[in-house]
């Protein structure tokens, strides 16, 4: 029939419409007839079908009761075509639903082995379960329940066992899916959008009779599915759950088995079909609970940390379903099933986390509304065993797990806190509890302190130089603690939300007390209890958790720590981690001077001849003797400080601006580490620092630092008065200094002098400690006070004068040169002399009273510092201690750096200094050669003419005779050299030099002794860094004496020829004309093209 016409209606003409092909089928059963028929099916409508349904299945039935092999081609259709049948009609018949029934399952089913599915084609496997599925649906009314009577046990067994074999064996996922939809619907619990039997009580329960035989066959295949290769893919282990959990739940049911039905004795009639049957007796019931549980656990196992959320989400909801219909009949499982919804409630998917949330929610109701209080008391005891239990294995499952089954078992854990949210507190009370949750924290917790790395970073150059960096510059480079037990972030991540949520819940006081137990008990636990102790006290002041109740109750926590309750917590820990026996650990092993000085400043005896205290409370403090001190107990001290400034920087969190109070005796501690060598104690110390800052209202550190500095320098200036017992205050002032600004000047002043007092006092214990306080003093001050004047206004003017000479023309040369002859024969020497004379008294006008007395203006506080600074560091230059002259080198730069804006006060002070600095430079360690020609540097930049003769007479000489005699040696060394210290000097030495000689202005014999020195280095076989060092040097003598040193050049190497314009004038001759190509051309070439022009320089000839 045409397609565009309506499907026929009337009974009695689609009877004649079908009959032909129904007649041609039941003679040919081809797969032509087949199609034939199902095609002209289509044009009947459902309702004239359901009338004929009889009639058209017999001929496709009867192709498959035909014995005999038969084409999968000609099956396939004709199930095909009762598949459209059954989907759109409904069975009456008892017979019908039983035959054909069986047909699909012979059809599934191997001929040689009717127990295990026949190997046929894909598609004829799909065409037969997606027809027998259909027919399931198509069951109407009471028949279906058929099924299930007893006398059906084989039958039902035998399909059973197909689909599950099916199921667990087929490597089609969408057979597999499908077979497990089938076996879903044959239990009646399908969960499609198709209308289904709704069984009554009666009828449920004889299902759940017969379907109790199955019950092992089916559990365990499905969990062999479910905890089956990951790539059958996540729809194959979700119908698998499914049908595990329906399945379950049928025959475990609370209602059915409260029922005398459940264990009624089968009837004698059956014969041996009765020996199938299962009577659920109690005995049965708690026997298949145990066997469940097992099953369960290896379920839960293998499907909580599931890639795919639908298979998180699936067993949430197998969860739910077993605990609201069987939790009497399943006791054994509760525990496993509550774990499997408190392990996802902390899923990353939202969805699987709500259903959890529901779940429990409505369990804890049930338990509410079935027993009164005392269900709450149940469930809570539940809760609170499995939590008990979970905190028992934490340790060994740690230990001996995968990360991914870590992380969900403290998902659980955390999982458990929540579920137990305000009664955490009841839970904790108990002692047991108590101490069975703090001390799987402990094991769990516990660091791996071997990496010999963290011992060996320092931080010579302290804390950050300035103090504009932002917080997060100093976090992101905090080193990643690493733990014995595990790596992934998400554990710690984990690990310390459990330590909040505690802090959230839990009693302060309480934890507070028990943690400082462990922390003081035994210092295995020092670390582990200072990290929990941090994070309870930021989870009590509600700081990263999660203000919601997941579980028991609706509303959050009933009475909530108030701030005095934190801020008593806060006390209590930050005076624990401040003591002396917490704070002054040892961190570096003795192996330079100044480690050597600050540990005897901090060694027991020398405190206990200044302290009362008693000789107890001094046994943990290490002794200045570090033979002993492995790598395992300095980083142990290293992570403990470092925990411990996170833990102050926790309470001031906690706190909020409550914290500023506390401050008076936190904040100096604090910046105590932040001056340490070892990096990662100063790293955390500016990090809590940061975080400090931020807690109590300050927009930086340096606004933390002034705001606090009045008591601050106070501390300092007591504990500088008792060094021996307060080595560390040195330190502090570096600190202040570095992240303050010149409002502190004032303040500091007294301090400084102070310093220079104690210095002078006792130079060989506390030379090297307050070098570091100069050096940051000095450091602060060029940074706050930059000098405004500077002698390269002077170069800078020759350089200009120098310019403005090569534009002059040839005449204005002549006259210039003509005038230069006449005065040295002595003519127009008086003009010239008028000319001079004429000049002095403009240096009178600015001289208003010759009589006022000459009073010296008082010099500011900065350069009054400075200068007293500057004479430490003369008188310091001589130390015997290589690392102290070097530091006093350095601060000496920084000195000349701010007295040069005051060149009255510069240049006596130079003079002073240049005797010890000329030691340095001359007879001194190559690396205080090294830093002391960077000085000199600095004085010719400062200083000027002052210094000309000096250098010319004492320094020049030795450098030029020094770059002279390591010239050929480094010019036949390897790469190996540039890692030498030789290598280094030569350098730095030829860095400097042009620039030095170029603002001392230095005569022609020195400028031709430094030329003659750094000749050589002009060679392609010098390294490269040397070769455009010398450049360098030759760039500034350029600027110098431009024509001597073009000449210089050529002489060396002429690339060029010079033709003279006039035939009248000689031709020019130099030496480097004509000559081949060396190893100087390619240099001697550069410098005449960048300082000449590149006009009148041709490339060089070969």
């Amino acid at each position: 029939m045409p397609p565009a016409m309506s499907q026929i209606s009337d009974p009695k003409i689609a009877f004649a419409y079908l009959r032909p092909a129904c007649v041609l089928l039941t003679r040919e059963p081809t797969v032509v007839n087949v199609e034939t028929l199902k095609g002209q099916l289509k044009e009947v409508n459902d309702a004239t079908l359901q009338q004929l349904q009889e009639y058209v299945l017999f001929p496709l039935r009867f192709v498959l009761k035909v014995p005999g092999a038969k084409k999968e081609q000609l099956v396939q259709s004709v199930t095909e075509a009762v598949s459209y049948v059954l989907e759109n009609t409904c069975i009456h018949s008892w017979e019908t639903l039983h035959d054909l029934f069986s047909e699909l399952c012979l059809c599934l089913s191997s001929s040689a082995d009717p127990g295990k599915p026949a190997d046929t084609s894909e598609e004829l496997k799909s065409a037969v379960l997606r027809c027998l599925d259909a027919l399931l649906h198509a069951a109407y009314g009471d028949i279906v329940f058929k099924l299930f009577e007893p006398i059906m046990l084989p039958g039902l067994g035998a399909a059973v066992s197909l689909l599950l074999a099916l199921g667990e064996k087929e490597k089609s996922r969408n057979i597999q899916t499908a077979a497990l939809k089938c076996l879903q619907a044959l239990t009646l619990q399908c969960d499609c959008t198709q209308e289904h039997v709704v069984p009554s009580s009666e009828e449920r329960c004889s299902v759940g009779s017969a379907m109790a035989s199955f019950l092992p066959g089916i559990t365990m295949a499905t969990a062999r599915i479910i905890t089956g290769d990951l790539r059958q893919g996540h729809a194959v282990t979700v119908r698998a759950i499914k049908v595990w959990s329906r399945t379950v739940e049928l025959v475990m049911e609370d209602v059915q088995l409260q029922s005398t039905e459940s264990y009624k004795t089968p009837s004698a009639d059956l014969g041996r079909i009765g020996q199938l049957m299962v009577l659920r007796t109690p005995e049965w019931v708690k026997n298949t609970a145990g066997k469940l549980s097992v099953l369960l656990k290896k379920i839960i196992s293998c499907t909580s940390a599931h890639q795919h959320w639908r298979v998180r989400l699936a067993m949430a909801e197998l969860a739910d379903h077993l605990l609201a219909k069987c939790s009497q009949s399943l006791t054994e499982c509760v525990g496993s099933l509550l774990e499997a919804l408190v392990g996802a409630i902390n899923d990353v998917e939202p969805r699987v986390r709500e259903r959890c949330e529901v779940a429990l929610r409505e369990v804890s109701q049930r338990n509410q509304r079935c027993s009164g209080s005392s269900g709450t008391q149940t469930f809570t005891d539940i809760l609170s065993e499995n939590l008990h239990s979970l905190a028992t294995s934490l340790p060994r499952l740690m230990r001996t797990s995968d990360d991914q089954k870590k992380l969900f078992v403290l998902n659980v854990f955390l999982g458990y806190l929540k579920v137990l949210g305000p009664l955490v507190s009841v839970v904790l009370n108990s002692a047991a509890h108590l101490e069975r949750i703090c001390k799987a924290l402990m094991q769990v917790l516990e660091l791996d302190v071997m990496d010999v790395r963290i011992v060996e970073e320092r931080s010579y150059a302290a804390a950050v130089e300035t103090s504009t960096g932002s917080h997060d510059s100093y976090t992101a480079h905090t080193q990643r603690k690493h733990f014995l037990y595990f790596t992934d972030e998400k554990i710690f991540s984990v690990l310390m939300e459990i330590c909040r949520t505690l802090g959230y819940y839990g009693n302060i006081y309480l934890l507070t007390d028990h943690l400082l137990d462990l922390y003081c008990q035994s210092s295995v636990y020092r670390k582990q209890a200072a990290m929990v102790l941090n994070e309870t006290v930021r989870g009590a002041a509600g700081i990263a958790v999660a203000d919601q109740s997941q579980g028991l109750e609706t509303k959050v926590r009933e009475s909530p720590a108030t701030q005095e309750d934190i801020k008593a917590a806060a006390v209590s820990i930050i005076e624990e981690y401040t003591s002396l026996n917490n704070w002054h650990l040892i961190t570096v092993s003795e192996e330079t001077d100044r480690d050597r000085q600050d540990q005897q400043l901090l060694s027991p005896s020398r405190l206990l001849s200044i302290c009362n205290s008693d000789a107890g409370s001094l046994q943990v403090i290490p002794s200045s003797s570090t033979s002993a001190s492995t790598i395992h107990q300095l980083n142990s001290n290293i992570w403990q400080l470092c925990i411990q400034l996170e833990g102050i920087a926790c309470c001031a969190q906690a706190l909020g601006h409550d914290f500023r109070p506390l401050l008076m005796t936190s904040l100096y501690p604090v910046l105590e580490k932040a001056g340490e060598e070892t990096l990662l104690v100063s790293q955390a110390a500016l990090s809590s620092m940061w975080d400090i800052s931020k807690a109590c209202g300050y927009t930086s550190l340096k606004e933390l630092i002034n705001e606090n500095s009045d008591y601050l320098l106070n501390d300092v200036s007591l504990n500088l008065q008792r060094l021996s017992q307060h080595p560390q205050a040195p330190r502090v002032l570096t600190v202040m200094l570095t992240h303050s600004d010149c409002s502190l000047l004032p303040l500091v002043g007294d301090i400084v002098q102070d310093v220079l007092t104690a210095l002078d006092l006792s130079y060989e214990r506390t030379a090297a400690l307050f070098c570091s306080v100069l050096h940051a003093l000095m450091k602060a001050l060029a940074r706050w006070f930059p000098s405004t004047c500077s002698r390269t206004s002077k170069s800078a003017s020759s350089n200009q004068s120098s310019s403005d000479q090569e534009d002059l023309s040839i005449r204005q040369f002549l006259l210039n040169y003509h005038k230069q002859k006449e005065l040295a024969e002595g003519i127009g020497i008086e003009d010239d002399d008028t000319e001079d004379r004429e000049v002095p008294p403009t240096e009178c006008e600015d001289v208003e009273d010759i009589d006022s007395p000459d009073v010296k203006a008082e010099l500011p506080s900065h350069l009054s510092i400075t200068k007293d600074v500057m004479e430490r560091c003369i008188h310091l230059l001589s130390d015997p201690s290589l690392r102290l002259r070097l530091k006093v080198l350095d601060v000496l730069e920084l000195c000349l750096q701010v007295l040069s804006e005051r060149e009255n006060e510069l240049l006596p002070m130079a003079h002073r200094c240049w005797p010890a600095l000329l030691q340095r430079l001359t007879a001194d360690d190559p690396l205080a050669v090294l830093r002391a020609f960077r000085v000199l540097c600095v004085l010719g930049e400062t200083c000027g003419d002052f210094l000309r003769r000096r250098v010319s007479k004492e320094v020049l000489p030795k450098l030029s005779a020094s770059l002279a005699r390591q010239a050929p040696i480094s010019a036949k060394a390897g790469p190996v050299y540039t890692h030498t210290l030789a290598y280094k000097l030569q350098l730095a030495v030829l860095q400097g030099l042009g620039s030095l000689c170029q603002r001392l202005d230095l005569a022609e014999a020195d400028l031709d002794a430094v030329c003659e020195a750094c000749l050589p280095y002009l060679s392609s076989r010098q390294p490269i860094r040397l070769q455009e060092a010398c450049l360098s040097v030759f760039r500034h003598l350029i600027q110098v004496d431009p024509d001597t040193f073009w000449f210089t050049l050529n002489e060396l190497h002429c690339p060029s020829s010079y033709i003279p314009h006039h035939p009248d004038l000689l031709p020019v001759q130099l030496n480097g004309m004509g000559r081949p190509r060396d190893e100087f051309s390619d240099n001697v070439f550069k410098l005449l093209k960048e300082e000449f022009g590149s006009e009148t320089v041709n490339q060089p000839v070969s």
